[in-house]
């Protein structure tokens, strides 16, 4: 009987991979035990103290807690990490559930270890090696039955806690009943974007991703185009991140990058894109000056000491054909311009096959090579085209894998120009259009189809349920939608109300969209409503332009409505006749957190940031932000406790510094989520149906909540204390004298006023005195600036 119950796991190896996987692991609940080896040519007597016979282990933990991006979701889940070394402690493994290889990349110090390894590891326990390219079944040779049926790949991505691919590649040794569970295991416990791999080399991400980047350098290199040129090309533009191409090499390490290449081109020789994987000159040139990248200062970039007319530092490029480090400089190329002027991704892809620039040529033969590509990898690598794109966004952060890329062309279309341009297009495809299917991808009835080239037939993606994907729904007849939202019949009687304003940024459009749904939820019995999307970020808040517009007009009686509007909207999704819950991932900032706090209940996905960051601005919290954090204090405090004041200034300092939760796990420490009713999905594409299950939970028994009048504020008494701690603030140079005002304005409210004594309030004073404070700072001339320069720079003013 398989044992599917992981309560603690072994890592065997403390570097960069071992240490992030060790974070993340703890980071999902389990108790983790990390091992590495002894210092080397230690002296003995160092070696018979026992934290230096661990320092391995444990200055490599030390340095991951210190690391930004954090690794952790919360720094207190470093506790269930426990650190040792292979000599003293391997036998430990006895006591886990899950032992996870991270060593060094060489096949015969795994099976080294993996030996020792079986001779405490107890039977049935899981076993694998996080290796990115020595094949499986070689790291199993000589090992018992029982470990080889528990034996498979687990391949994460650096850094482990943000990149959501987990490729699982199982031997033909291994159990199904194994990877059938690190598949679901990685996907509902670990977050992850599982991906079924075969045994090949570099598996599915890398074998693709570094076919990519290989073709774009040896494209670059041929068209005479400039790195930087090429990164603006190759990064958000089309889909992929801002890295670009040379970037994300210098940010991976070319020396990984070459371990890779070289691996593929010894171990592929029956790829017929191999002459792509050959060393360029330029290529050759870094190596031979370890000229590595990020790590070693420079690599296709070299950042100077020198400084530009904005004070920021001088970036070289290096020259790929002179072998020079020159002035970054992007060429203006018509296809850059044609982005400029075009928003939605399917719509660019098109504009670059009607392009006729080096730029666009770039860009063309890359993805006629991709798309040839990964035709031909199917079935070697995968058995499905899903699995490729999958692995490609989940792993490389591209936001479309390639099939789907190739949909946005058309499918027949690219073929046509794919072989027009001399690549191979995978038979497969061709009988797949023979046959009248016009895409790889399709949607019937709210789930997605992906042609399956095995059955000739389109076939639902595994686990449809699971995965609420808005695209779907496109097809179908919305139930209500303006330029800003779309409410979504998502089935079992409830609604989904979509975000799709730039940015997601809360403008007029989504707080009709709101009232709206909850009008049409209520009068026509729906069971309730989720608040979700499928786009990187929930929302960045409230649609800065207008507030700017209405306050540099001094239009006071139109901001006072539209300020009403938006508290009174929040109010709403409180005190509707039916459940709202918000799913949430990416940014949850400003009044997408105000929104999340009114709903009845949260669905955040782990990766979800945030915060009240209006300060920032000038402003305080006006959607109803302040008085949830009043209303919620109250709940928190005692009218006899001695506890009151240090919990007020703890919670006021939460706005008044405009503090963001760098995961879901955090913000419950900052009182944005609450354990009562809110909860954490670890897989960002599971939250809308995770929300969903939870409407339908709430409806059963759901009972309108009554506006509430026993809200405790503490007036005077707590005016005094917050007052004090915003001067200390101003004392350490913490916050300028606007910052200061617009703290004592958050502690006006918080406070309920210039009250005699404390004492309960309503829910509307609280909403009243949130509103003319916000309407104040408004007319003050350093919250404009601020307003402006956010909305000039993407980036706050301190003044």
């Amino acid at each position: 009987m398989l044992n599917t119950r992981i309560r603690k796991v072994a890592v065997l190896g403390s570097g960069l991979m071992g240490t992030g996987i060790a974070c993340h692991l703890a980071g999902c609940g389990h108790e983790v035990l990390m091992l590495d080896i002894l210092p080397m040519n230690a002296a003995p007597e160092d070696l018979a103290k026992p934290a230096f016979r661990n320092s391995i282990a444990a200055a490599s933990l030390q340095n991951a807690l210190k690391a930004k991006p954090a690794a952790l979701y919360d720094a207190k889940f470093a506790s269930r990490i426990s650190i040792g070394n292979f000599d003293d402690d391997l036998k430990k493994i006895a006591d886990c559930d899950w032992i996870i290889e991270v060593v060094v990349e060489r096949l015969d110090i795994k099976k080294q270890l993996f030996e020792k390894v079986e001779q405490f590891r107890k039977k049935g326990t899981f076993i694998t090696s996080n290796t990115s390219g020595i094949p499986i079944h070689l790291m199993a040779e000589g090992r018992s039955d029982d470990f080889r049926k528990h034996f498979c790949g687990t391949h994460f991505f650096n850094p482990v806690r943000y990149m959501r691919l987990l490729e699982v590649i199982p031997t033909a040794d291994t159990d199904p009943a194994v990877t059938e569970f690190f598949m679901h295991y990685g996907d509902v416990v670990l977050g992850k974007q599982t991906v079924l791999c075969k045994d090949t080399p570099a598996f599915i991400a890398n074998r693709v991703g570094v076919y990519a980047m290989s073709k774009i350098y040896q494209l670059t290199y041929e068209l005479g185009l400039g790195i930087d040129t090429v990164d603006a090309l190759t990064g958000p533009n089309i889909g992929r991140p801002k890295t670009g191409t040379f970037r994300l090499g210098d940010l991976v390490g070319l020396d990984t990058a070459n371990h890779v290449v070289s691996g593929l081109r010894e171990n592929c020789p029956n790829d017929e894109q191999r002459s792509t994987f050959e060393p360029l000159p330029f290529m050759q040139f870094l190596a031979e000056n370890k000229f590595l990248g990020n790590k070693t200062g420079q690599g296709f970039y070299k950042k100077t000491a020198e400084r530009d007319a904005k004070g920021r530092p001088v970036v070289l490029a290096l020259d790929l054909h002179t072998l020079e480090y020159k002035v970054s400089q992007k060429e203006k190329l018509p296809i850059i311009d044609t982005f400029k002027q075009i928003e939605e991704l399917p719509r660019r892809i098109k504009a670059i096959f009607n392009g006729n620039d080096k730029g666009a040529e770039l860009l063309q033969r890359s993805f006629l090579g991709l798309f040839a590509y990964v035709s031909n990898r199917v079935p070697e690598i995968s058995d499905t085209a899903y699995a490729i794109d999958d692995a490609m966004r989940a792993g490389f952060a591209w936001d479309k894998g390639p099939f789907e890329v190739w949909d946005m062309l058309g499918a027949a279309e690219g073929a046509r120009l794919a072989e027009a341009q001399g690549e191979q297009i995978a038979p497969w495809v061709k009988d797949m259009l023979a046959a009248g299917h016009e895409s790889f991808y399709k949607s019937e009835g709210g789930k997605r189809l992906c042609y399956n080239p095995a059955s000739k037939q389109y076939e639902a993606l595994p686990g449809g349920e699971s995965f609420i994907i808005l695209d779907a729904y496109r097809g179908n007849k919305p139930v209500f939608t303006n330029p800003e939202c779309t409410l979504h019949d998502i089935g079992d009687g409830v609604l989904c109300l979509e975000f799709h304003s730039k940015m997601n940024s809360i403008g007029e459009g989504i707080l009709r969209g709101l009232n709206e749904s909850i009008r049409i939820a209520e009068e026509e019995g729906w069971k309730g409503i989720v608040i979700g999307n499928n786009a990187q970020n929930f929302t960045v808040g409230a649609n800065l332009m207008m507030v700017a517009m209405l306050a540099y007009q001094q239009e006071w009686d139109e901001l006072n409505m539209a300020v009403s509007l938006f508290q009174n909207t929040s109010m709403r999704l409180r005190y509707s006749a039916i459940p709202v819950v918000a799913a949430t991932q990416g940014y949850v900032f400003g009044g997408g957190c105000e929104f999340a706090m009114h709903c009845d209940s949260v669905v955040a996905a782990a990766e979800s940031y945030i915060g009240l960051v209006e300060v920032g601005v000038g402003i305080i919290p006006g959607g109803a932000g302040t008085k949830e954090f009043a209303v919620r204090l109250s709940d928190e405090i005692t009218k006899e406790g001695n506890v009151q004041i240090p919990t007020l200034i703890e919670r006021f300092k939460t706005i008044a510094t405009a503090q963001v939760a760098t995961s879901a796990h955090e913000a419950f420490n900052f009182g944005y989520l609450q354990h009562t009713k809110d909860r954490i999905s670890a897989n960002t594409g599971r939250n809308i149906s995770e929300a969903k299950k939870e409407v339908l939970r709430l409806a059963e028994n759901y009972v309108k909540p009554i506006p509430r009048k026993d809200v405790y504020v503490l007036g005077r008494t707590g005016l005094g204390a917050l007052y004090v701690a915003a001067h200390s603030l101003k004392l350490g140079n913490y916050a300028s004298e606007h910052d200061i005002k617009i703290a004592q304005k958050v502690a006006w409210v918080l406070c309920g006023g210039d009250l005699t004594s404390p004492q309960n309030v309503s829910e509307q004073y609280l909403v009243d005195l949130e509103r003319e404070a916000f309407l104040s700072l408004c007319g003050e001339q350093k919250t404009l600036e601020r307003i402006q320069f956010m909305l000039e720079n993407g980036k706050p003013l301190r003044n």
